[in-house]
């Protein structure tokens, strides 16, 4: 169940890309699903996506 104020949706990766995350958590001390948050923040950061409260939800 997903937490207050967050969405479940369901994602599909290859087993590496999902062991490499989880291998990233781990040594971060993070649980997989914040690592997975984490890594999509810095991606969007990158190419300049803005996070708000209007944005939250839209696709």
């Amino acid at each position: 169940m997903a937490s207050p104020g967050k969405r479940s949706y369901p994602l599909r990766v290859t087993p590496e890309v999902l062991a490499a995350v989880e291998r990233l958590a781990a040594a971060e001390l993070r649980s997989t699903n914040a690592q997975l948050e984490m890594l999509l923040r810095e991606a969007l950061e990158r190419r300049g996506v803005k996070l708000g409260p209007s944005q939250r939800g839209s696709k």
